[in-house]
């Protein structure tokens, strides 16, 4: 990690590797800004007022070791970036003016993309940041990781039913509200069958009804028309007597077939036009005869055309609601009829709500029976967990405080279970249980946190862990303690800590200092990485705050007595968490992340 222009430090480099990291300094060197330096990179809340006096803008940069098929490579490419060789990038600019921006894998992205990745990253534990374990959905993770396989075979199960049930439970719920819409449907259809039913419309019967109607309603101009028609053809009126009237087209015919016929002898040409004429005389009587019948049915009926306007508009309002184009007509209602009639034989219950209903209480029933077996290996995986937590509090100068791991469980058949889990704290005897953020004071909360995380590690492991101030108010033996669990705690994780006591520094793999120099004028601060002389000089002086021989002693007692634990930690194998399984000191690298071992370069004092 990178750190320029952060509050007193000016540049500074931070070689991290793996295994236990401290960080000490004197007063007001700049430690705590390698914290913030942190936070910023993963995304809290920015403050302009970080940035250095005098500087444009701050800016934290760290390479982070990461599985390129992990969730924090897979969210990196949703975001724009990329990562290469499993390595990853991430860059937070703090301007002075306070605005802020990030950059994730070389492209830029939203400040809220570091917060997400950082839930995959780092866990920090210090004075006022948030708890790792703050949600119930995480306390719920940590203790079922810690159970081990005495959950994992029987949650595996529950998944994979409670998927199917949730699966069968949205198809029945489909299905009854469709069924509800099916059967509003079918109400429809049989109601609209119904009335078709009634009016019982034929083919073509809309057209009949209409010519019909045009018919009733100009009687009086038909029968003119029949009448005029007929004296034209034989001049005489329609059902008048036969009389001297004018002379007809029939008469007129009848005439030139008798003067073709006089010449036909004569002609053959003649004779055909002779007998044409014979046939157009047959079929103007045929048609004087014709209109006088039609003249004769032409009656005024105003019953009728009552009646028959009245079923037009009964037909009418059958199309408008049920055919498809007001121009099919009739046509279009009996098709419509025909089907609704076959979509209501589709619409008739075939058993499978029944069938929905039945599978879903049985995938309900396993799910029960797998939910309290859970719930039994929860309790007794927390009565563990308590037990294991208090052994550490009492070696961290806690004995009184006690952490309890409240298993309650519903009827509610959650992703997970029944079960909710919630971590209470009593810092103290007579103490009412309280949520771990509210439990104790932020030295206190950080030792419960480091105890915690030491019983935890594999369970819900994270890649990089930063504890702050881990060792505020204690001493002497709590404080060789607090040092040995943090390097317990290393051998599974990246650990980097920020120390004021020697007994803890002590166990470090990686020891930096912070160097503040003041000139009077300009404050900037570096961070050095200490070889074995520069130890026994810093731990010498973190112990009497000079170098004296006697403190110097005191220091290399403590360096000879936590590298031959480390030695002797090296040779025993781990203890898993709640099974107690053996496993190797330095297991395979977390699929997470973890801040990535740079070149032992020294921080920097100047630009």
């Amino acid at each position: 990690m990178r750190i320029r222009s952060l509050g007193v430090i000016r540049d500074a480099r931070l070689p991290l590797g793996p295994g236990l990291t401290v960080i000490t300094g004197e007063t007001g060197a700049g430690k705590t800004m390698v914290v913030t330096g942190l936070g910023l990179l993963m995304g809290e809340r920015a403050d302009a007022g970080a940035v250095r006096a005098g500087e444009d803008a701050a800016v934290v940069e760290g390479r982070l070791s990461v599985a390129g098929d992990g969730p924090v490579a897979e969210r990196v490419r949703e975001a724009g970036g990329e990562v290469e060789d499993e390595e990853l990038l991430l860059v937070r600019t703090l301007a002075a003016t306070g605005r802020s921006r990030a950059h994730v894998g070389g492209r830029g992205a939203p400040v809220g993309v570091l917060a997400e990745l950082s839930e995959h990253l780092i866990a920090v534990h210090g004075q006022t940041d948030q708890l790792r374990l703050r949600s119930g959905v995480q306390q719920l993770r940590v203790l079922d990781g810690f159970a081990a396989d005495a959950v994992a075979t029987d949650l595996a199960s529950y998944r994979e039913v409670h998927a199917r049930w949730r699966a069968v439970a949205a198809e029945h719920e489909h299905v009854v509200t469709h069924a509800a819409e099916r059967a509003r449907e079918a109400d429809l259809l049989r109601l609209g069958l119904e009335e078709v039913e009634r009016a019982d419309p034929q083919p073509g019967e809309d057209a009949a009804l209409r010519e019909e109607s045009e018919r009733l309603v100009n009687v009086e101009v038909l029968r003119a028309a029949a009448a005029a028609a007929h004296e034209a053809l034989t001049g005489e009126a329609a059902g008048a007597e036969t009389g001297d009237g004018a002379e007809g087209a029939d008469a007129r015919v009848e005439a030139a077939r008798r003067a073709l016929e006089q010449g036909a002898a004569h002609d053959p040409a003649l004779a055909a036009l002779a007998g044409r004429a014979g046939e157009i005389a047959y079929l103007l009587a045929d048609l004087s005869t014709d209109v006088a019948a039609y003249a004769g049915s032409v009656e005024a009926d105003p019953l009728r055309l009552a009646a028959v306007q009245e079923r037009r508009a009964q037909l009418t309002a059958l199309v408008r609601r049920y055919a498809d184009e007001p121009a099919e007509g009739v046509a279009g209602v009996l098709a419509w009829s025909q089907r609704a009639a076959a979509r209501l034989l589709e619409l008739d219950d075939d058993g499978r709500l029944g069938a929905l209903a039945a599978q879903r209480e049985e995938l309900e029933q396993q799910l029960r029976a797998l939910a309290a077996r859970l719930t039994s290996a929860r309790t007794a995986a927390a009565a563990q967990l308590e037990e294991r937590v208090a052994a550490e509090l009492a070696a961290l100068a806690m004995p009184s405080a006690h952490v309890q791991v409240a298993v309650r469980t519903s009827t509610d058949l959650g992703p997970a279970g029944c079960d909710s889990v919630e971590l209470l704290l009593s810092a103290h005897s007579g103490a009412a249980p309280r949520p771990l953020a509210r439990g104790a004071s932020g030295g206190e909360l950080s030792r419960v946190m480091l105890a915690l995380e030491v019983v935890l590690a594999g369970a819900d492991p994270v890649p990089t862990m930063v504890f702050d101030e881990v060792d505020a108010g204690v001493g002497g033996r709590a404080a060789v303690e607090i040092g040995r669990r943090l390097a317990r705690l290393a051998r599974s994780t990246q650990v980097l800590v920020v120390t004021h006591l020697a007994q803890v520094a002590a166990f470090a793999d990686t020891h930096l200092t912070v160097v503040k120099t003041d000139d009077g004028s300009v404050t900037e601060s570096g961070v050095v990485p200490l070889d074995d002389a520069g130890r026994v000089e810093e731990l010498a002086r973190m112990l009497s705050g000079r170098g004296s021989g006697t403190a110097r002693a005191h220091a290399e007692e403590l360096l000879r007595s936590s590298r031959a634990e480390a030695v002797q930690a090296e040779r025993a194998p781990a203890r898993t968490p709640a099974t107690g399984r053996g496993r190797s000191a330095r297991p395979p690298r977390s699929p997470g992340a973890r801040v990535r071992r740079s070149s032992p370069a020294t921080g920097t004092t100047g630009g």
